[in-house]
């Protein structure tokens, strides 16, 4: 099976960054809500055979405090003092008992 990735159609700058304890931060619904490490940067290909990068993923998703952020395009680095922190694991046991609305709308108000 392959590794879990994610294709990028540019090689980013800073791939050394990204694989030193880097992480991809996922926007959902208009809220960061969790992060993956970035284990590797490749060369690879797209499925019409045209070159882009990989990003490959570590599989386990890490809850973060919600965050509003506009979805974006391209690459974005976040400093570690501007990236949302990891819930600890009473805000992972409360959060995975709320119903995802919920979570989504107190995420939107900066309250998880």
């Amino acid at each position: 099976m392959p590794p879990l990735r994610h294709l990028t159609r540019n090689f980013p700058k800073r791939a050394a960054e990204l694989t030193d304890g880097g992480s991809l931060y996922w926007v959902v619904g208009g809220v960061v809500l969790v992060r993956q490490r970035v284990l590797e940067v490749r060369q690879d290909q797209e499925p019409d055979g045209s070159a882009c990068a990989a990003l490959v993923l570590d599989p386990e998703l890490v809850r973060v405090e919600g965050r509003p952020m506009r979805a974006f395009q391209g690459w974005r680095y976040l400093d570690p003092k501007d990236a949302p922190p990891d819930l600890d694991a009473a805000g992972q046991a409360a959060a995975e008992t709320m119903p995802e609305s919920l979570r989504r709308e107190l995420a939107l108000l900066g309250l998880l």
